[in-house]
This record gives structure tokens, C-alpha cells and sequence, in this order.
């Protein structure tokens, strides 16, 4: 397989960009250095398909590496035909590449192998080649010694060996993968009978190739927990009529015996086989889709933008144990914490009131961040009443607080916060991660940000390293302050690993601030290449280097300090962001990249970043909605019209948040007029949506909404 011109197929770029590419890779380049600083080589590629490029290369190559060892494997026992090699060369997926090789490969003891070892073989060969009857032919097997007690166990064996034979053939299997594929139903009936949330699944069918993915996990999941019983379905004896028409001759002599051959190879051997595989096939392409949506949603939400400036009270919900406050100052300084007990059973709101009135007062703060976890509703109550008795405007918002339990019980939040206990850190993650989404999530691990499906059901190596990836090009694409961010986020920057951001952060403690990218070589372990990858996602706001403020990499100072001076600006002026319209100062592009000696990407991407330097791209995004009243179920009502925040989008719907505790659900037949195959082609996750009202069922917190036809 010439690997390269495959990708070019699958990805439908030119062979230049993928042969540039796959050679920075093989370089070790990070996938954020080449999407952004390599622009002139892969053709301007995002990250998203560079990443993709990357997984297939890999996937590919190992494809390459079994095939060789399968070609060798065959070569040793002395059976490679040339026939079989090209077979093996044509082969293009790992399930072929197994199949050729499944005749060949070592078994365990087997019915067939103690019908070969008990000479059997010739019976099975005399019966295969179908020229004569059979007669008495099998008594001539008749051997105590061997185990061969009469003609019609010499017979069974044969049987055996024939069968084994038809299930190894590559070309039988591929057929019957394709019929299944075509024409089978992934059936599911109830294994228990008592309710669950599988009910619609206790009597249910659906053809395989049109299944929904997200159903396909649902079934899988409940097949897990005891509740559904899962196969595939096929029309037997319409397929052993088709094996049948390939394998047994016409007038042929022992026709009858191939048949009963044919019926046992396939309910013995082949049918549980292929049903595993196309299972485990169908299920990996589900968790593909569902990790595609999780990657998606974890994006946006990673990209939010941050509502900085504002001194924000944070509010960690309970109820037996309070709840927990901490105030943050506009850096995301904690400042004071407390404990509060306005929710049952301690009911002390009078107390909880006044001590929040006085954290109000006596910082100033501007917003109030709720977790939205145990008592969020109870919470939400008392703090817009509370509210109410303010002068000044201050607003609350409902925060997803999935992983701030597992951050605060994290060692980094230990060594982050040593002076407040589990919960107090938590409440301290809810208050900063409505001021910089991104600093604060990236300290949780993304499996446990709660905005996909299904994720506990993948493989967990998998998922981690995909959403891993997504955050990596998260980070490198809004930039890193050097002097302020974390270990777990540096760490997450092109080319700096945890190591290195420990060690980054013990030489801002020994050395103070950075005052320089250059001053970078001197951490320990990160050395040129490493700076190559990281220095042009790092921002030093306190260096006297104007262009260290940006994303311009300092492999283009020369040229950018060219730039400016061909276009009557300096370095100063790009400090005090008086930088604008070089388009219009520059009459040809083309030629200006050339004087410059960079390639035309790289000037348009220096032009962006001195004409708006330390830009943040998550300013385009719409800030969340902030609430100074609560609405409750009941106080809804079929028809009205709201406008709420996207929590998470899944395969057949959207979640939004109208600001009643509980996320309504928006179908997916109800976001848009157009027939659309995913939610994601229409809405995704953080945007504010208008929506109305369809249903309300309070016993069973469900609400229905549409996004159709909302003026």
C-alpha cells in the first residue's frame, strides 16, 4: 500500500500537503507548531485535519507493519503463493489482512485438528472434491487405535474438518460480512423483567446499517448492565442457499453432506464469529461518532469566553454539609471563604443571608458563579432573593461544576490550594472557571467534563488521547501568559510537557518573572528544539520585546520589525496597539512576502497579530447569560419563549440551560426547518439559542422544547 497516496484519497488534499506534512511529523513537530507556523508547507491545514492526518499515518503504518507480519508468518511455513501475496498486497483493511491469514494462523486444539490427527483428512478431500459417492469409502477410516469407531464418526470428523475449512475461507467470510451488513437487524429484548431507562429496548429492532450510533451504545451499555439481551439477526437459510450455490457443484455426488457442512461452519463457527466482529466494528464506528461529538462540545466549551475583570463570589451547593463560598478577586486571586446553611436541614438563612450580604459588600463583587450539582436549585432560590435586597446590580450564573470534585481531590489541588479543604478548593474552581474557562479546565481531566455520551463506555486510552488533543489545540490557539499560568496548563502548550512546566514554574519562583521568550533556554530540559515548538504560544505582556506580547514566533521578528518599518510603524507603536491598516499600506502581498523572504500565510498571520496583539479568539464567542431572577418548573407554560444556553449536544438533541435547574430538551427534529443528519450542523455547545416551550412534565423533569419558528 503506497501509504501516502491513501491518505490523499481519504483526505482529499493534495499530495504536496500530505508529503509535507507527514515529513514535519516524522520530524517531531507538534501538531498546534505546524498548523500555525507552518502554514507555507501543509497549505494552510487546520489542526483538526493535521491531527487527523497524524491518527490515520499511524493507523496506516501499523496496517503495513501486520501485513509483513502475516506475509512472513506465511513465507516461514513455506505456503506463499504468489497469488496468496497479491491477495495479501490488495488487502486494505486489518479485518482482511485477518482474514487471509486465519487459515494459516495457529489454532488451539480443535474438532477439525483431532479429526486431522486422526487421519481424516483424505475422507474430507474425497468428499470436497465431489467426483464420486461416497459408498463405503468412510469404513476404510475405521481405526480403534485412533479413536474411529465406525463410518459414521470417520464421516463426523470430516464434517468437522470441512467445516473448519469454510469458515477460514477469506472470500466466504468477506461475502457473509457484506450480507450481514446489508441485510441483518441489531435486535435487543429485555434480559430482566423489571423497569429501567432501557425500556424502549426490551422489544426492539432495527436494520444494522441504519442504525443511530447513540442507540447502538445505549443497547451495548444495557447489554452491560444486565438488562438487554443484544444479537444480530440474519436469514439463515437464505445465506446457506448462496454459500451453498458457490461451494457444491451441480449433480453433485455428495451435495448432501456439503449442505449439512455448510449449516454447521456457519452456526458453529462463522455466525458467532462475525457477530462479535461486526459488533465490536459497529461499535467502534458509535464510540468514533460519539467521541466526535465530545471532542466538539469539549471545544466550545474549553473556548467559552472568560468574563474577566469582575470580582466573582463563588457557591459550592449542599445541604447537609452547607454551602461553600469563596470570593475572587479579578486575577483569580481567592480572597475569603465561608460556609453557609440556607438549604434543610440546618434552614439558618437569616445567617446565610447576612454573611453573604457582607461578602457582597465587602468586596465588591459583580457576580455570583452557582455550581450547578446538589442543591443548586434550593441555592439558586436564596441568592436571587438575597439579591433582591441589594442596591447595586449583581448577577448570579448557573456554572457547570462537573469535575471541580475531582480537581479539588486532586494532588494538583492540593498543591495549588493546602489551606482549604476538599470542598472549599471546589468552590474556588466553580468561581474561576466562569473568569478563564480554559486556565481552570484544563487543570480536570476532559474525560470528566461532563459533555458527551457514552464516554465511560469507550476505551478510555483512546478517548483521553483525542480529547488530550483537543485541549492542546485549545490552548495553543488563545495562547499562554507565561508569568501567570499553571503547571497543567503550560503543560499543554507545543513542545512543553509537565516536566518542563514544573520547571518553568520553579525558575518563575527562583528568578521572578520572564522578561524574555529567550530567556526560556535557560529552564532546565528546555532546550532549542523544544523552544522552537512552544516560544510563539507564549506571551510575556512585562517584556520590553513588543513582539513577545504576540503570536508572532520569534523565527519572524526580523521580518515583522521589516514590516513595520516598510509600513511607517515601530516596535513601540505596536506595543501601545497603534497598529492599523497594513493592507492598505502594502500595494502587493505577494511581492512583500517575498522581500521579506516568508512565505504569504506567514506575513497575512504577522499582519493579524500586530494590528491586534495578544488578541484573544474567544472574544468572538457570546458571553453567557447572567441572571438576577429564578424561574421554576411550574412557572412554565406550553408556548412561551425563553432564551437559554446550549449544555451539551448529543446525537439526537440539544440540552439547554432556560434557567430552571433542570436542562430542557430540544430534538433534534425541532432545532431547525432543514433536515439535518447532526445537531452540530446547526447549533453547538455555549451558544444562546432562543426556544419554546412544547411540554413540561414535573413529575418525570422533563421539558420539551422547539427551536423552530421562535421569533
Amino acid at each position: 500500500m503506497d501509504i501516502l497516496k491513501q491518505l490523499q484519497q481519504e483526505l482529499a488534499i493534495k499530495p504536496s500537503q500530505i508529503e509535507n506534512t507527514v515529513k514535519l511529523l516524522d520530524e517531531g513537530n507538534t501538531v498546534p507548531f505546524i498548523a500555525r507556523y507552518r502554514k507555507e508547507m501543509t497549505g494552510s491545514l487546520d489542526d483538526q485535519i493535521i491531527r487527523q492526518l497524524a491518527e490515520r499515518l499511524t493507523a496506516l503504518r501499523s496496517l503495513e507493519e501486520k501485513r509483513e507480519q502475516v506475509r512472513s508468518s506465511i513465507s516461514e511455513l513455506g505456503m506463499l503463493t504468489e497469488a496468496l501475496a497479491q491477495k495479501l498486497d490488495a488487502a486494505v483493511t486489518q479485518t482482511e489482512i485477518d482474514d487471509i491469514y486465519r487459515p494459516y494462523r495457529p489454532k488451539r486444539r480443535t474438532r477439525a485438528s483431532i479429526a486431522k490427527e486422526k487421519g481424516l483428512e483424505p475422507l474430507a478431500e474425497k468428499i470436497w472434491a465431489q467426483t464420486a459417492p461416497l459408498g463405503d469409502y468412510a469404513a476404510l477410516f475405521i481405526d480403534e487405535e485412533k479413536g474411529v469407531a465406525s463410518a459414521e464418526e470417520a464421516l463426523a470428523g470430516a464434517k468437522d474438518i470441512l467445516a473448519e475449512q469454510l469458515s477460514d475461507d477469506a472470500d466466504i467470510r468477506k461475502f457473509l460480512r457484506e450480507e450481514w451488513i446489508k441485510n441483518s437487524l441489531l435486535v435487543s429484548q429485555k434480559a430482566k423483567d423489571e423497569p429501567s431507562v432501557y425500556e424502549m429496548y426490551y422489544e426492539y429492532s432495527e436494520p444494522l446499517k441504519t442504525i443511530a450510533s447513540h442507540r447502538i451504545l445505549a443497547m451495548n451499555r444495557g447489554e452491560k448492565e444486565g438488562f438487554l439481551s443484544v444479537k444480530i439477526q440474519e436469514e439463515d437459510e437464505r445465506l446457506f442457499e448462496k454459500i451453498g450455490r458457490s461451494v457444491i457443484r451441480k449433480n453433485s455426488p455428495t451435495a448432501e453432506i456439503l449442505e449439512e457442512v455448510i449449516a454447521d461452519s456457519y452456526k458453529r463457527l462463522i455466525a458467532p464469529s462475525l457477530e462479535r466482529e461486526l459488533r465490536n466494528d459497529f461499535t467502534e464506528k458509535a464510540e468514533d461518532a460519539a467521541l466526535g461529538v465530545f471532542q466538539e462540545n469539549l471545544k466550545q466549551l474549553l473556548l467559552q469566553p472568560p468574563i474577566a475583570g469582575k470580582v466573582v463570589l463563588a457557591l459550592d451547593p449542599a445541604f447537609r454539609t452547607g454551602c461553600k463560598l469563596a470570593v475572587i478577586d479579578e486575577t483569580g486571586k481567592p480572597l475569603e471563604t465561608a460556609v453557609i446553611y440556607p438549604t434543610p436541614p440546618q434552614n439558618k438563612k437569616e445567617a446565610a443571608e447576612k454573611t453573604l450580604k457582607q461578602l457582597i459588600e465587602a468586596y465588591g463583587v459583580e457576580l455570583i458563579s452557582i455550581g450547578n450539582g446538589t442543591a443548586s436549585r434550593e441555592s439558586e432560590q436564596f441568592v436571587a432573593q438575597v439579591l433582591k435586597g441589594i442596591n447595586r446590580k449583581v448577577q448570579y450564573i448557573i456554572t457547570n461544576e462537573a469535575g471541580a470534585s475531582v480537581y479539588s481531590a486532586s494532588k494538583l489541588g492540593a498543591e495549588e490550594f493546602p489551606q482549604y479543604d476538599v470542598s472549599l478548593r471546589s468552590a474556588v474552581s466553580i468561581g474561576r472557571r466562569i473568569q478563564d474557562p480554559l486556565a481552570e479546565l484544563v487543570k480536570i481531566d476532559p474525560k470528566s467534563i461532563g459533555v458527551g455520551q457514552y464516554q465511560h463506555d469507550m476505551n478510555q486510552k483512546r478517548l483521553g488521547e483525542a480529547l488530550g488533543g483537543v485541549v492542546e489545540d485549545c490552548v495553543n490557539s488563545v495562547g499562554v501568559d507565561l508569568n501567570t499560568a499553571s503547571p497543567a496548563l503550560l503543560s499543554y502548550v507545543a513542545g512543553i510537557n509537565s516536566t518542563v512546566a514544573k520547571n518553568i514554574l520553579r525558575y518563575r519562583e527562583e528568578n521572578g518573572r520572564f522578561k524574555s521568550r529567550k530567556e526560556l533556554l535557560k529552564v532546565p530540559k528546555l532546550g532549542p528544539k523544544a523552544f522552537l515548538q512552544c516560544a510563539g504560544f507564549l506571551r510575556i505582556p512585562e517584556s520590553p520585546m513588543a513582539l513577545d506580547h504576540t503570536g508572532v514566533h520569534p523565527e519572524s521578528y526580523k521580518a515583522a520589525e521589516k514590516l513595520l518599518t516598510a509600513c511607517g510603524f515601530t516596535l513601540e507603536d505596536v506595543a501601545k496597539k497603534q497598529v492599523t491598516g497594513l493592507g492598505k499600506k502594502i500595494a502587493s502581498p505577494e511581492k512583500m512576502a517575498e522581500t521579506l523572504e516568508i512565505g504569504l500565510p506567514t506575513l497575512q498571520d504577522i499582519m493579524k497579530e500586530l494590528e491586534k496583539p495578544g488578541r484573544d479568539p474567544r472574544e468572538d464567542a457570546p458571553l453567557p447569560i447572567l441572571r438576577s431572577d429564578v424561574l421554576s418548573m411550574e412557572d412554565l407554560q406550553e408556548g412561551m419563549v425563553l432564551t437559554g444556553t446550549v449544555r451539551n449536544v448529543i446525537d439526537f438533541g440539544v440540552f439547554v440551560d432556560i434557567g430552571v435547574h433542570q436542562d430542557g430538551l430540544v430534538h433534534i427534529s425541532q432545532i431547525c426547518n432543514r433536515f439535518i443528519k447532526h445537531p452540530l450542523e446547526a447549533v453547538k455547545l455555549g451558544d444562546t439559542v432562543k426556544v419554546r416551550v412544547l411540554s413540561v412534565d414535573i413529575e418525570k423533569k422533563r421539558i420539551s422544547l422547539t427551536m423552530k419558528n421562535v421569533d
